[in-house]
């Protein structure tokens, strides 16, 4: 991994506050939770029983507090985080690592800091998350934007189960 700053990859790229927007953006039940320049989307129910339950869809995370593997301590790089199902993922990447590296994270054969590709998380990949490190505006329109709605629609109907009881 180089130490190198990173350039967005091209101008009118989404910085991180324009992919937090956009995501946001989505539905009107996704709620942001703001922590130390990371943000966790969450799809909430005004009735839902249990929620601390929730367990985010998405992640955008901003530097290198939970691990370095994307080197996001770069400046002006981000990384989005979905997860997806199993179908999903495996269609996208293939099948998840069955194990991790001494490190932690999993050879997937990608490289975890090159920016505007759809890769496995470097540590949730066996849970079917995908990233992507600054996505242009047309990579969120064509690929992260059916992922984070299928993402959307599966955290929907686990709130919906919930509030049923």
């Amino acid at each position: 991994m180089s130490d190198q700053p990173s350039r967005l990859t091209a101008p009118g790229d989404m910085d991180a506050a324009a992919a937090r927007q956009a995501v946001l953006d989505l539905a009107d039940e996704i709620h942001a939770l703001d922590a130390s320049g990371d943000t966790y989307f969450y799809y909430d129910l005004p009735d839902d029983p249990e929620p601390d339950r929730r367990f985010p869809f998405a992640t955008l995370i901003t530097g290198d507090r939970h691990d370095s593997f994307s080197n996001l301590d770069r400046e002006g790089v981000y990384r989005l985080n979905v997860g997806v199902s199993r179908q999903t993922y495996e269609s996208l990447i293939g099948a998840p690592p069955p194990r991790a590296e001494a490190d932690g994270s999993y050879d997937t054969g990608h490289d975890y800091t090159a920016l505007d590709r759809i890769m496995p998380h470097p540590v949730y990949a066996p849970m079917n998350w995908v990233s992507v490190l600054n996505p242009s505006r047309q990579t969120f329109a064509t690929v992260v934007r059916p992922l984070l709605d299928e993402a959307i629609d599966t955290a929907g109907r686990k709130a919906a189960r919930r509030a049923a009881g």
